[in-house]
């Protein structure tokens, strides 16, 4: 046991819209002993999301006593509601040789690129600007403001992935397979 190779890290990153949860969902399929990290949220569950699943849905009271105990990995602010990742769970499966996927935003990656350096580090790019406006439209998941805001966001985040230096690995998501392939090759590469 003494000799178990320690599991690797894996945050995937983008814009709203771009196909992060698609890729996550297709690399805990393929890649194996990897587990998905459960990020903890103040906002509200949208159709067909569990709590302890999807997210773990707490209140805002709730998030800010977990943030002040030093619970969280990471933790940002998007559009008015905050998201984190809950330090003992990672640490646990990593220490076990599972490897984890998170998807967290930018402000989320900067910070795990600091605590964690050796984490992989992917940002998942939209082929356009229209593109990614026409995937957030399908969802038909949020009013029409939020929707825009979601937009606005979406470019300060791409420049701040690019410009931090936090991001080893950028992939543009134009055909869904395609991107799926070249982030398990980026992943096998630096898990070797």
């Amino acid at each position: 046991m003494a000799n178990m190779k320690r599991g690797k890290l894996i945050v995937i990153s983008g814009p709203s819209g771009a196909g992060k949860t698609s890729i996550c969902k297709a690399l805990l399929a393929q890649i194996p002993d990897t587990s998905w990290s459960v990020s903890v949220t103040t906002r509200s569950p949208r159709s067909g999301e569990r709590d302890g699943e999807s997210y773990s849905f707490v209140s805002p009271r709730e998030f800010a006593r977990r943030k002040d105990r030093g619970e969280f990995l990471e933790s940002a602010e998007y559009i008015g509601e905050h998201y984190a990742t809950p330090k003992a769970p990672v640490e646990q499966a990593l220490s076990a040789g599972r490897n984890i996927v998170m998807e967290i935003d930018v402000q989320g990656g900067l910070q795990v690129a600091r605590r964690m350096p050796e984490s992989i580090r992917i940002f998942v790019l939209p082929p356009d600007s229209e593109s990614l406006r026409a995937r957030l439209e399908n969802r038909n998941t949020e009013a029409k403001e939020q929707l825009q805001k979601r937009l606005e966001q979406a470019d300060g985040e791409i420049a701040v992935a690019r410009d931090s230096g936090c991001y080893t690995h950028f992939v543009v998501n134009d055909v869904l397979e395609d991107t799926i392939e070249k982030a398990k090759r980026l992943i096998e590469q630096e898990r070797d």
